[in-house]
């Protein structure tokens, strides 16, 4: 059938399965939002306030449901407003196809009104981009680019497509999406190598990345982990791939990483990495990383292997493929001694705060109770990025969402936006710091807009608490451009974007306050109010071994 190039993207999109898209239109996007209002009740569009919202919100669809989320802008500024989105999804291995438009072919090239190449600008943080500008090539490119999202290590893809081509006519037939392949490439060797590893060590410790949950390995985690008799510790991008109320759970590792889990990896023998990318902020100081250990890498990249830490052995492929096949191969284990040793630790050193007044963490477990644990959580980026971590229990994949690798302020109320929009059925929070909330809050107008049920929690400490947390730490208490206390009103500005505000100050108003909201069904921002020193530990200072993780008690602080 003949479709002008905007049918055929709705087409397209249909064909995969989109149902729902965030974005923004403008003069070069024009003729595909035409086509989108001719088909409504097929594909809901969520108008943002802006397009690093709407990027930020299909990063958040995708990884609460696990489809690809899809963004649009225009060309020019709408396309560059983006590029922040791109690069958090691409850090953190989400799979995303952002659609953009540009000024009309003879146009490119001459700095033609709102002309940007967001090709060419989107070439190292996407896995793939696309300039559009023959119809017959849009459909295959389009098709290409939700194949190249999910496939391998997910991430990214940008299609640009010109507006001309938007209009143009062509010939269009359906086809079917293809089905997503999971594949391995490790020898019989190396996979009898890796277990007979496991075989030898009697210190093993499991290290858990984000790749856990892409590959939804969950319970492939769980049984090798009983199988091999081990710990479990996590990185900000893992939670929920294993119980975080399990006993072999240890808490997160890293500079903001639970004391057992940084002093228990420094002493292990074997330390098995699933789906991890031994980041900077995991291993610390790289020389002195599980240096007593021999260390199997297993990852569906094969670029990862090798690249921050010299590994003894490695197995290349989907999580879930490999671990089903590793667990078939080696017997039970029982690391009676190992396993007290961590129980002793987890007992030495547990997480505590300064529970006299209202704090995040105290929020953070607030929350935990009130809702059972079964909350969506995301986040943005800082000091309540690392409490949001660390108090509340993650027991589920894809119930925690977070900007990893990037650590983009801004990131969490769009993505709770798209959450919220993907599981409509769960409660989304999303916890804020007031410098990032700053960022993007405008996007509360978008919430109200469509009365999506979110809760924004602001924790309000009138500073930029961990850039303020390194200036007292390192850098002789001069606070330089870290303080925020303004005239800002934060319940005034949810109240003037259609949303309903709750301030909180002591600790028995944060319960009533979330159980009021959660009764609500509709856009709730809840202030908290707490202390503008408090600081997140335990805590290892940047390039340090992870062993030397310290926490308040540890220093002296006036």
């Amino acid at each position: 059938m003949q479709l002008n190039g905007s049918e055929i993207v709705v087409e397209c999109l249909k064909e995969q399965g989109v149902d729902t898209v965030f974005g923004y239109p403008g003069g070069s996007i024009l003729n595909i939002y035409d086509a989108l209002y001719q088909h409504s009740e097929e594909i809901r569009h969520i108008l943002t306030s802006h397009e690093q919202g709407a990027a930020h919100a299909a990063d958040g669809y995708a990884r609460a449901t696990g489809k690809v989320g899809v963004c649009m802008a225009t060309s020019g500024p709408g396309a560059t407003n983006l590029v922040t989105g791109i690069a958090t999804a691409y850090m953190d291995s989400v799979p995303m196809v952002a659609i953009t438009a540009n000024v009309n072919l003879p146009m490119l090239g001459k700095d033609s009104f709102q002309e940007v190449d967001i090709a060419g600008v989107t070439i190292p943080i996407t896995k793939h981009s696309y300039i559009v500008k023959n119809v017959t090539e849009l459909a295959p490119t389009l098709r290409k680019a939700f194949d190249i999202a999910v496939s391998g290590r997910p991430g990214p893809v940008l299609v640009d497509i010109t507006k001309d081509v938007t209009a143009a006519m062509c010939e269009y037939t359906p086809m079917q999406p293809k089905t997503k392949e999971r594949k391995v490439s490790y020898t019989k060797e190396e996979m009898e190598q890796v277990a007979e590893y496991i075989k030898a060590a009697e210190k093993p410790f499991i290290y858990l990345g984000g790749g856990a949950i892409i590959s939804e390995a969950s319970a492939e985690v769980a049984e090798f982990a009983e199988l091999i008799d081990a710990p479990v510790c996590d990185t900000l991008m893992g939670k929920g791939a294993f119980d975080g109320n399990s006993p072999r759970y240890t808490g997160m590792i890293g500079m903001h990483g639970t004391k057992t889990s940084n002093l228990g990896v420094s002493q292990c023998d074997l330390l098995i990495a699933l789906g991890a990318r031994f980041s900077d902020r995991v291993i610390g100081n790289p020389k002195k990383f599980a240096e007593n250990a021999k260390i199997v890498h297993i990852d569906i990249d094969a670029a990862e292997i090798n690249k921050n830490i010299r590994v003894d052995a490695s197995l290349t492929g989907d999580l879930k493929l490999v671990l089903t096949e590793l667990n078939k191969l080696i017997e039970k284990k029982q690391n009676t001694e190992w396993m007290n040793t961590i129980r002793e630790l987890k007992a030495k050193y547990p997480l505590k705060y300064d529970d006299s007044q209202l704090s995040c963490p105290y929020v953070m477990e607030t929350i935990d109770k009130v809702t059972k644990g079964d909350a969506l959580i995301t986040t943005d980026v800082g000091q309540h990025q690392m409490w949001a971590a660390q108090y509340y229990h993650y027991t589920k994949p894809r119930t925690f969402l977070s900007s990893g690798g990037l650590g983009t302020m801004g990131y969490g109320l769009g993505a709770c936006i798209g959450a919220q929009v993907g599981q409509p059925d769960k409660l989304c929070i999303n916890i804020a710091g007031d410098g990032c909330f700053r960022m993007n809050m405008n996007e509360l107008a978008t919430a109200s807009r469509y009365n999506i049920p979110i809760i924004q929690v602001v924790i309000n400490n009138h500073v930029l608490g961990m850039v303020r947390q390194w200036q007292t730490l390192f850098y002789g208490k001069r606070y330089s451009q870290t303080v925020l206390n303004d005239k800002v009103d934060f319940c005034k500005v949810a109240e003037g974007l259609g949303c309903a505000a709750i301030r909180v100050t002591k600790k028995e108003e944060m319960a009533p306050a979330l159980e009021k909201a959660i009764a609500m069904k509709a856009p709730v921002l809840i202030e908290c109010v707490i202390p503008e020193d408090d600081k997140v530990f335990p805590m290892v200072p940047a390039g340090a071994p992870i062993a030397e993780v310290f926490d308040g008690d540890d220093l002296y602080l006036d």
